[in-house]
């Protein structure tokens, strides 16, 4: 047998494997009706402690979808402003049209020569061509994808293995697609659902991108009408709301604890205490000074609105898993209060305070916004200039005459960019006041 020919059979092989066990797992949880009945999601694995280590270097590998830098965007934000005890850098890889196997033949030179110690990965939704399911096709997406995985390993980065996402319309420039919108949505999650598989047979971590987004897509539909769109208006590029549920999807794989802070307040003593992060300055019966280095996220925007970062919140557990700034307050003696941070207030009842209110799923606009929005744009910047450095002169002329040089010159320019984000995240001072009501 020509050897040639020995990884795709290997990757067909898997691919089969994959098929064959398909029966006797156990699949992900679905609502009922005839929506998603013909989608079976193989039960993603439990995630595990945090994967990621103080000091880590991320590459955040992708195709079109990463080169919008919105999900990339958000999980570089996320780490630097809510988790910035663990100093995480990252560059964004994102290249439009590219497969698993494009990556592969860029994978040394654009990235790995910067020495990323953790990566998360995104492809499949160019390597299954757009149209039903397909064995080769899987074989060779199991093969390349394999082989991206591998690389990374032998070079000692540790990996977080995403799947593709899902798509809302067979996309109209893309002149071979066919099918219908379900027709490629179950050839994507055979791709999905073989991603499970090699993650754990490579021993790496899964982000669950797909199935996330196509569940959300339906529910978003009811809750919102017809016109939302989570995988983006032209149905494979989406919108801050799916980029949301993108990134949460690595976010969570990440392990992260999502655990922002606690303040509790004792009202009867007028004596508070926070944790790390934040500093309590002073305190009484009614009124808390705090300093923290540790945000909250911060998004606004219409709950109704799929190019909304705050009504992606909605669609996964954002602020439940990874974004709680708790106040518990405590010896509370009316029934209900005001509680006041920075221009906006709510009311809790005594039993909410004693058991803990989210101060960042509540409040839109707090004291950290914006402080926040410094950070987001700083990271902005980075990654804008990330993708000019790769594709614009690594791969343009200046690359191909003396690559050394040109990365030497873009370095020295990216390197104030990723300065100015770590000088953005500043202490915070904010005032939380609490009076019955």
């Amino acid at each position: 047998m020509p050897r040639l020919l020995t990884p795709i059979l290997r990757g067909l092989a898997a691919a089969l494997l994959v098929a064959a066990a398909l029966p006797a797992a156990e699949l992900e949880p679905k609502p009922a009706g005839e929506a998603l009945a013909k989608f079976d999601a193989v039960k993603a694995p439990k995630v595990g402690a945090l994967v990621l280590q103080k000091g880590d270097r991320l590459a955040i590998v992708g195709d079109s979808i990463t080169e919008q830098k919105m999900y990339s965007r958000i999980i570089e934000t996320y780490l630097t402003a809510c988790t910035p005890e663990l100093a995480i850098t990252a560059r964004q890889y994102g290249w439009s049209g590219e497969t698993a196997e494009g990556f592969s033949h860029r994978q040394e030179s654009d990235c790995l020569r910067f020495k990323p110690t953790i990566a998360t990965l995104c492809y499949g939704m160019n390597d299954f061509r757009y149209v039903p399911h397909d064995d080769q096709i899987l074989a060779a997406y199991v093969q390349h994808y394999g082989d991206v995985v591998r690389a990374f390993t032998k070079a000692g980065v540790r990996v977080i293995l995403g799947s593709p996402g899902c798509v809302g319309k067979v996309p109209g420039w893309v002149k071979t697609a066919n099918g219908t919108v379900d027709d490629l949505n179950v050839s994507l999650l055979g791709l999905r659902n073989a991603d499970v598989v090699l993650a754990a047979k490579e021993g790496t971590r899964f982000a669950d991108v797909f199935w996330p987004m196509l569940t959300s897509a339906y529910a978003a539909h009811d809750k919102y009408g017809a016109n939302y769109n989570v995988a983006g208006g032209d149905g494979v590029h989406p919108g801050w709301a799916g980029h949301v549920v993108m990134a949460y999807a690595y976010l969570h794989a990440m392990g992260l604890s999502g655990d922002i802070g606690t303040i509790t307040w004792d009202l009867a003593a007028g004596k508070a205490t926070a944790s790390a992060g934040h500093t309590v300055d002073s305190a009484s019966a009614g009124e808390l000074h705090l300093t923290s280095t540790r945000y909250p996220f911060c998004a606004t925007g219409a709950l109704d609105q799929d190019g909304s970062i705050r009504s992606g919140m909605t669609l996964v557990p954002f602020n439940h898993d990874l974004n709680r700034l708790l106040l518990v307050a405590k010896g509370a003696t009316a029934k209900t209060y005001v509680v006041t941070w920075g221009g906006e207030s709510h009311d809790y009842s005594a039993e909410q305070l004693a058991a803990g209110v989210n101060l960042a799923d509540d409040f839109i606009v707090n004291p950290f916004s914006a402080a926040f929005a410094k950070v987001d744009e700083a990271v902005r910047s980075k990654q804008e200039y990330e993708t000019k450095q790769v594709k614009g002169v690594f791969h343009g002329e200046e690359g191909k005459k003396d690559m050394a040089a040109a990365v030497a010159r873009t370095e020295a320019e990216r390197a104030p960019l990723a300065a100015a984000i770590a000088a953005a995240v500043v202490p915070v001072q904010h005032v939380l006041t609490i009076v019955a009501k």
